[in-house]
């Protein structure tokens, strides 16, 4: 990581939420598929990257406000802040 600071939103975590199930419960619902899974930090909600059609996890940043995901991806230690744009690896 370079010399900018953590934000806020990624250096309130005091854990890493991991996702409950490996799918997005909103592709599920409407018979469609997905690329990549990310889990909410707020909230534990897993849904699709932007790589997937419909996008749930952007979706649902702006819908709830809640700012930071972790990847869901085996293998994948990160996070990232929708607010600020940044990720950082665990």
């Amino acid at each position: 990581m370079t010399n900018q600071s953590i934000c806020e939103h990624i250096s309130a975590l005091t854990e890493i939420r991991s996702a409950q199930a490996y799918v997005c419960e909103e592709c599920i619902k409407t018979g469609s598929s997905w690329v990549h899974l990310r889990t909410c930090q707020t909230c534990g909600q897993t849904h699709c990257c932007d790589s997937s059609p419909n996008k749930h996890a952007t979706k649902h940043f702006h819908r709830s406000g809640h700012p930071v995901v972790s990847s869901a991806e085996p293998g994948e230690r990160w996070v990232w802040c929708y607010q600020d744009e940044q990720m950082i690896g665990y």
